[in-house]
Parts: C-alpha cells; sequence; structure tokens
C-alpha cells in the first residue's frame, strides 16, 4: 500500500503542476488554437487528479484495516483491535493522514468545477489554474513534508499505538470530514475571484456562479463547527461546548468572515456596491482558512486539543504570504475596475444594515484573531505569554453578539435605498411590543421556576444578557413571523388558497429569502441555547459516594446504586449507576464512564447526559477515592438541546435557499402603499 500511495500522490503532484503551468499559459494566449487545445489537456488533467488523490486515499485506508504497521502514520494512530469506523476515520486523525484527506477534497471540488466549465469557459479556466496553484501546495507537503505512506524505523511493531482516547468517539468519523469540507471549500469562491479579478470580468455573473459553492461550504463549516462543540460536551468531561480553545477559534474565523461575505455580497448584487469589500473578504475567508490550519499544526500556539503539531508551520507561513502578495498584486493593478455603482443614500436603509453587519463580524473575527495569537505576540514582546481566557472573548462577543441580533430583526425589513418613519413604526411596533411582554414576564416570574424564569437583570451582568438575548431573540421571530404572514396573506387573498398552502408558494417563488429568514430563526433558536449558561450549577462528591448515598442538584436527587467494571479487546471501562429521581419518583438511570484504552495506555471520561428541551443533567464519573468510592461530578446546564435544534434548522434554511425557485412566479399586483413589505415577498430580496 505505501507503494502505490506513494506513486499516486507523486503522480497527482505532476499533474496538478501541469493543470497550473500549462493552463496559465493557455490563459496568456487566448484565441490560440494550439494553446487552446493544451488548455484542454491542462483542465483533464486537473480531473484526473482527483484520481490519483483519491487512490492515495484509499490505500491508506485499506493499510489501516490490513493494520500495515510498516507504515509509520498507521502505527500511530491506529491498533488491531480498533472498531472499523475509527480505522476509517485513521484517514484524517493525525497530521499527514489529515491533510491527504485536505488534497482529496480540493481534488474532489476541482474534480466537479471543471466538469461544469461549460457555463462560462474562461473564468473556470482562470478558477481552475488557481485550484491547481493551491493544490501544488497541498501535493508539496503530503509529497515531501509530511508523507502519510512513510515506513517506520526500527524492528516492526505486533500492535500500533492506538488512536487518541477522545477521538474514539462516533462524532469523530463525520466531524472532521464537516470542518475539512467547509475549510476547502472556501478555496472555490476564492478561485472564482481571483479569476474574476485578474480578467477584470464584467458584471456580478461570477457572484452568481459562487452563490451555491459558497453557500454549501458555509453550510459544511456551520455543521462541522457545532459537530465540534458537541463533541467537547459530550466528551471532554467539563459540562462545557466552548472553551474559546485556539483550534476552536480557527474555525470560528473564517466562519465570521464567510458570514459577512455572504450578507453583504448581496448589497453588490443588487446595488452594485462593496465590490472591493467582498473581494477582500472572499480572499480573507480563504486565507483565514489556511491561517487556521497553519495555527493548529505549527505548534505556535497551545491548545487543549491541537492532536498534531510539526516543523511544516514554515511551509504554511511561506505559502499564505506568497496567497497575500499574489492577492494584493492584482487588487492594486486592477481595482479601478471594482468602482462601486451607487453610494450610501441613507442610515436607515437596507444597505447600511448589512454595512453595519458587516463590521460587527469583522470586529468579531478581529477580537478572536487577538485572543488568539496575544499569548504568543506577549511572549515575543515582553518575553512572558500572557494567556487569554473566556471573560476576554466574552466581553466583546456577548454584546457583538447582541448587536447583530438587533439587526437580524431590523435589517429584513428595512428598504432599499432608504425607510420610512411610517414603515418603521408599522413593521416593528407588535414586534418590539412582544418581545417588551416576554422580557417583563421573565422579570416577575418566580426563580424557583427554575433557568431563565425570575430573571433580575441588575443581580448579575450575566442575567441581563440573558434577558437582552432572549429579548432579542422573540423580536427576531416575531419580525420573521411577520415577513411570512404578509406574503402569505398576500397570496391568499389573490388566489384563494388557504393560509399553510399560500406560505408554502410564498417560499417556494423565493427560496433565497425565505431559507434565510429559517437559518436566522435557526440562529435565535441557538442563541436562547446560549443564553441558559447563565443559570448552570454543578456539583461534586468531594468525598465520594457510597452504595445508597445521595447528591441533589436543581430538582433532581441522584442515587449512588452501584459500580461496575468491564475489559473488552480494545479498552477496559469502569462506571457508576447511578438513579435520578424527581420528588419520590425514579426518572433515569444513568451511566458516567471512565475508559481505559490498551494500546495508547490512556484514559478517558465519557460523561453520561440526560436532555430534554428544559435543561441537561451531565454526570461524569471522576474514578475513585482513596476508599474506592465513586467521585461524581454533576452539572445543570439549562437549555443546551436548543443550541443543537438551532444548527438543524440553520442547516434546513441552508438547505432551502440552494431550491431554484418556483419556475413562473404569478405576478400578484399591490397596492403601492404596501409595496415595501409585499415587494420582497414576490420579487426577491
Amino acid at each position: 500500500m505505501a507503494q502505490i500511495g506513494s506513486f499516486a500522490l507523486l503522480l497527482a503532484l505532476a499533474l496538478s503542476i501541469y493543470s497550473f503551468g500549462v493552463g496559465l499559459l493557455a490563459l496568456f494566449f487566448p484565441g490560440d488554437p494550439l494553446w487552446e487545445r493544451l488548455g484542454e489537456t491542462a483542465r483533464r488533467a486537473g480531473v484526473v487528479v482527483f484520481g490519483g488523490v483519491f487512490l492515495a486515499a484509499v490505500a491508506l485506508v485499506v493499510a489501516a484495516f490490513r493494520n500495515d504497521f510498516t507504515i509509520a502514520y498507521i502505527f500511530h494512530h491506529s491498533n488491531r483491535d480498533l472498531p472499523g469506523r475509527y480505522k476509517f476515520a485513521t484517514l484524517w486523525s493525525g497530521q499527514e493522514g489529515s491533510l491527504l484527506f485536505w488534497s482529496l477534497l480540493l481534488a474532489g471540488y476541482g474534480f466537479v468545477l471543471r466538469l461544469r466549465y461549460k457555463t462560462d469557459p474562461r473564468l473556470f479556466a482562470y478558477a481552475s489554474v488557481v485550484l491547481a496553484g493551491v493544490q501544488i501546495f497541498f501535493l508539496s507537503l503530503v509529497n515531501f513534508a509530511a508523507n502519510p505512506f512513510g515506513l517506520l524505523e526500527g524492528p516492526l511493531r505486533a500492535d500500533g499505538s492506538g488512536l487518541n482516547p477522545l477521538l474514539q468517539y462516533p462524532e469523530m468519523v463525520i466531524h472532521p470530514p464537516m470542518l475539512y469540507l467547509g475549510y476547502v471549500g472556501f478555496t472555490v469562491p476564492f478561485a472564482f475571484a481571483l479569476g474574476a479579478l485578474i480578467m477584470k470580468y464584467p458584471g456580478e455573473k461570477w457572484i452568481h456562479i459562487t452563490r451555491r459553492w459558497t453557500m454549501v461550504t458555509w453550510g459544511f463549516l456551520t455543521c462541522g463547527i457545532f459537530l465540534g462543540a458537541h463533541w467537547a460536551y459530550a466528551v471532554l468531561g467539563w459540562g462545557g461546548y466552548w472553551g474559546w480553545d485556539p483550534v476552536e477559534n480557527a474555525s470560528l474565523m473564517p466562519w465570521l468572515v464567510g458570514t459577512a461575505f455572504l450578507h453583504s455580497v448581496m448589497m453588490q448584487e443588487k446595488r452594485g456596491m462593496l465590490k472591493v469589500w467582498n473581494m477582500w473578504l472572499v480572499f480573507f475567508t480563504f486565507w483565514l482558512a489556511i491561517w487556521g490550519t497553519f495555527l493548529t499544526r505549527s505548534g505556535m500556539i497551545a491548545s487543549v486539543h491541537a492532536f498534531a503539531q510539526s516543523a511544516i508551520g514554515t511551509w504554511f507561513a511561506w505559502f499564505l504570504g506568497i496567497s497575500f502578495a499574489a492577492f494584493l498584486f492584482f487588487f492594486i493593478k486592477n481595482k479601478d475596475h471594482l468602482k462601486s455603482e451607487h453610494k450610501l443614500e441613507s442610515l436607515i436603509s437596507r444597505e447600511s444594515s448589512f454595512l453595519f453587519n458587516n463590521l460587527l463580524f469583522v470586529l468579531l473575527c478581529f477580537t478572536v484573531a487577538w485572543g488568539t495569537w496575544f499569548p504568543k505576540i506577549s511572549e515575543l514582546v515582553q518575553g512572558n505569554k500572557v494567556t487569554v481566557g473566556a471573560p476576554f472573548y466574552n466581553r466583546v462577543a456577548i454584546p457583538v453578539a447582541l448587536l447583530l441580533l438587533i439587526l437580524t430583526a431590523v435589517g429584513p425589513l428595512l428598504a432599499w435605498r432608504k425607510t420610512s418613519f411610517e414603515s418603521l413604526r408599522r413593521n416593528f411596533a407588535w414586534p418590539t411590543l412582544g418581545a417588551a411582554a416576554v422580557m417583563a414576564f421573565l422579570m416577575i416570574t418566580p426563580p424557583s421556576w427554575g433557568g431563565p424564569f425570575g430573571l433580575r437583570p441588575w443581580q448579575d451582568i450575566s442575567y441581563f444578557y440573558s434577558l437582552m438575548a432572549i429579548g432579542l431573540c422573540v423580536l427576531v421571530t416575531l419580525t420573521i413571523a411577520s415577513e411570512f404572514y404578509r406574503g402569505g396573506k398576500v397570496i391568499s387573498g389573490h388566489t384563494g388558497q388557504g393560509m399553510f398552502a399560500s406560505l408554502v408558494q410564498l417560499t417556494h417563488r423565493n427560496t433565497r429569502r425565505y431559507g434565510g429568514y429559517l437559518v436566522h430563526f435557526g440562529v435565535v433558536v441557538v442563541i436562547i441555547g446560549l443564553a441558559g449558561a447563565a443559570f448552570n450549577q454543578d456539583k461534586e462528591s468531594e468525598k465520594g459516594m457510597d452504595y445508597g448515598d445521595k447528591m441533589t442538584i436543581g430538582s433532581y436527587t441522584l442515587v449512588c446504586r452501584s459500580y461496575t467494571q468491564d475489559d473488552g479487546p480494545n479498552m477496559a471501562s469502569e462506571w457508576a449507576v447511578i438513579d435520578v429521581y424527581q420528588g419520590d419518583k425514579k426518572i433515569d438511570t444513568m451511566n458516567p464512564v471512565r475508559e481505559f484504552y490498551k494500546a495508547s495506555q490512556q484514559a478517558s471520561t465519557k460523561p453520561d447526559i440526560r436532555s430534554s428541551l428544559k435543561e441537561d443533567l451531565y454526570l461524569v464519573y471522576e474514578g475513585q477515592n482513596e476508599k474506592g468510592l465513586p467521585i461524581i461530578r454533576a452539572h445543570l446546564n439549562p437549555l443546551v438541546m436548543w443550541i443543537w435544534l438551532g444548527v438543524i434548522i440553520i442547516l434546513g434554511g441552508t438547505a432551502l435557499a440552494l431550491i431554484p425557485n418556483a419556475p413562473a412566479p404569478v405576478r400578484i399586483a399591490v397596492p403601492a402603499r404596501r409595496m415595501e413589505q409585499a415587494v420582497p415577498a414576490v420579487t426577491g430580496d
């Protein structure tokens, strides 16, 4: 397998170099029949690259299943008794394999792009050359700096070192692929943007071509980030889902800038504005994805779950520098092509809401980047590494998130160019009153009802933030509902259909707009879940729980019933058996477990979680005390399930926005006085 994989990677690199070099020369000689034919061979070479990288990936997976420990990567990340799904996941479980996986996904994106070249052959040719350039970098890495098929030195070992215990969890089979599909996918819109910049592409067609690429990529990255958060929650045993760890921050930064791009690109489509801004946003989204990889693999930044560190950071640093210089060169050379067609006419307009939205996303990205790199910067300047913790990020992230919520509620209801005060009053009066009523209700209810009831914002700043977050979430929900209701009512009035059928027709006519609303509603649900963190409770049985001992947390009483052990080929495990009561009624039995993996000689704790819409009861088995009694740590985390439900809604909204609009929308006469409300529902953003 090692020879097959190595040969396939070398072949893929050679084909990528050919695709880049000949494709570039073909672009220099447009109209020349010879170079046009050679350009076609370059495109086909790019298509075949996928076959080469795919063969190498298959060779590595087969080596894992065959327990081929002559390959160093397989020895260090697998063992004979590793379950099959984790042997498959070996492909992305270590540095060399994950770089190969990155190359595979990039080749896959390139494969699809090059097959769709007839949409606009010249623009696609430029994008193909840019993709080939990026592919050369990653294939050079896996051929010369981090080869996954390197052979193990010394005598052959009978078994491997095993996979990191923290990675032996079902979500690790899908979390990294989702994340990588997002990281790698942002290369495609960047390739089109750079191609459009180089050739001074007329109009906004390149944006229409890349819209689906961008949204699909953004959806993958969103899914990957939240799967990672859920993995942290379900595996690490600290009771949280986000710790502002550098690895987490690395995934968040391109997501923030990519989200800003998805919003501001509508300004360019509709009004011909922010062309320069959008060009830099799409570049930095790609660049930050690479930068995040550099961050987690160079070893420069400490992380609680950076699984791979090496000297390949130098390679990434050079690539980041070269890609930035290349983009800057073409931007300076062709920036006159990016002049805006209109100017901002009013601060109370759809344009201004998009602009403020973008500034907030960029501010948040800068904050995350600064906090991530500050320990290294302080070490270089002062000689002391100053750690930046969650309070630093929260001080900026929470107010910015609240401002973004306000814009989420207000922005879609503002008119392009200028919005009248009468329109503001008509659109926001009832949603604002509804939000205020909910906030008042939360403040006057007794705290004994449990979080988030009995919110007293003057008692703690976290309560204030939670109250504001929930109130703004209600405001956003009501404005979204009013948009659906008004559009549905217009269609119902003209067609005679029921409201539900009218809403389905409304959504089908403009999937992008109403899919976007669904995404916004998903964000609302996620934020409600995040707001629950203000009411978290923790408790630990410091002296251990003997059989029959009780612990109370919230409305739950935990009774230790027994303690048991098991021994399997891959791992040994021990767990506590905890009966859960509410009042006198037994409602569940939970089994927090501690596992010891034999191959790697490492232990791992797996919490047991009882979830409901109201709260999560989260139990961790910490091991035994000196008397042999189980030590149990309990967390009560309100509203956490809302986070995962919100992500599902976000992904559903993204999928809806990708569906083409109904082919023949019905023309509806709308009274002029109501145009600001009805036109978006029928004709688009």
